[in-house]
């Protein structure tokens, strides 16, 4: 792995210190279009990649007293249910169009942050959403991490403040706890099916950590607005160079071959 690999590792962790999420939005893409990954390989490596990391994160975030243990093992047993079974339904869908999804993915994220609407976890108690709305909310979270490869950190974090008021800062800490135990059920999902360099992890996941470490301790002097703005435009642009990368799906037509070949390993 080079020094821009190890670059781009520790700022995934950073993002997901940071944020709560966006380190597998960010994983994916550097794993196929930066270190030559195929896309279901990418997938099943990013999940072992954040899953681990995300781990770091929620411990550094639980000393600071950002982590709601009982929402987290609520949700994230919903989410798990819901990955494994996205891992597996993803036997039946292509590289390519794994790889679609997954930038739709991106550019709803972006417009989501982008929208900034602020949410009843800023000056409301907590609350316990119904169980329903949780499962829900917890399995199709689930479904998305096991198919595409993310986390739903993006996803988790919003569910968090919205279903269950919690506080923006101890949403983030929850939330690397739930997308923990998510990449661990789709990660396992892909065992068996999909070949996982576990050296590569090894070292990846070593560099992020200590991303994510960081990030843990600097969410308290980030403007979070800001930063979520800026992270939002970064999605668009990456989302939009996904979709063109793998247009084929899209679009009727040849794409040169160089750029196919290389969607679909």
């Amino acid at each position: 792995m080079g020094l821009l690999g190890l670059a781009l590792a520790a700022l995934i962790g950073l993002s997901l210190g940071l944020l709560g999420g966006g380190g597998s939005i960010l994983t994916v893409p550097v794993l196929v279009y930066v270190m030559g990954f195929g896309p279901k390989e990418a997938i099943a490596a990013s999940l072992a990649v954040v899953g681990t990391v995300s781990l770091v994160g929620s411990l550094a975030h639980w000393r600071g007293g950002n982590v709601d243990p009982r929402m987290a093992l609520l949700f994230g047993a919903f989410a798990m249910g819901g990955a494994y079974m996205g891992a597996h339904l993803s036997a039946f869908v292509g590289g390519q169009t794994q790889l679609v999804v997954f930038a739709g993915v991106m550019l709803l994220a972006a417009a989501s942050m982008l929208r900034g609407r602020r949410g009843p976890g800023d000056g409301e108690g907590p609350r316990t959403p119904r169980l329903a709305t949780t499962a829900a909310v917890g399995v199709g979270v689930g479904a998305l991490t096991g198919l595409v490869g993310v986390g739903g950190g993006f996803l988790i974090v919003p569910a968090l403040v919205l279903l269950a008021r919690v506080p923006m800062r101890q949403a983030v800490g929850t939330s690397l706890l739930v997308i923990a135990m998510n990449s661990a059920a789709g990660l396992a999902g892909y065992l068996g099916r999909v070949e996982v360099p576990w050296g590569f992890v090894a070292v990846f996941a070593a560099v992020a950590s200590g991303g994510i470490v960081l990030g843990s301790r600097l969410v308290k002097r980030v403007p979070q607005e800001a930063l979520r703005r800026g992270f939002a435009v970064f999605l668009l642009a990456m989302g939009g160079f996904i979709l063109y990368q793998n247009r084929a799906v899209l679009l009727p037509g040849p794409v040169p071959a160089v750029e196919a070949s290389a969607a679909d390993r």
